[in-house]
């Protein structure tokens, strides 16, 4: 019997709380704030966008019940972030600090995003 594959996980360069614009899918266009990122499968909840709808079974707390709409993971390929300072989608390079911190750069233009 095989024991379980390990998966190396990348570090993502998007992060909780960054403004993305999704670049491809029906959604296209639209900017949110990223609230939730999964490096694993390489996918990330942003408010709304891609919506689907669950279905909800009656229980003690929710007597009715019925049809709810919530934010679905979407592929990080299909978004861009949104640099805070120019406001321009962009790809993310890293320049590293005098202290050695890495920090994330704005390929557009060239400032340093805030770091957390």
């Amino acid at each position: 019997m095989k024991g379980k594959k390990k998966i190396k996980v990348k570090p993502l360069d998007i992060r909780k709380g960054d403004i993305i614009e999704v670049i491809a899918g029906n959604d296209r266009g639209k900017r949110g704030k990223v609230l939730k990122v999964y490096p694993r499968t390489q996918r990330l909840v942003v408010e709304g966008v891609r919506f689907v709808k669950g279905h909800t079974r009656p229980t003690q707390q929710d007597q009715q019940g019925g049809i709810q709409e919530r934010e679905a993971p979407i592929h990080i390929s299909d978004v861009m972030l949104v640099c805070p300072n120019c406001g321009a989608k962009t790809r993310i390079g890293h320049h590293f600090l005098e202290d050695g911190t890495k920090v994330r750069v704005c390929m557009v233009c060239k400032e340093m995003m805030e770091s957390r």
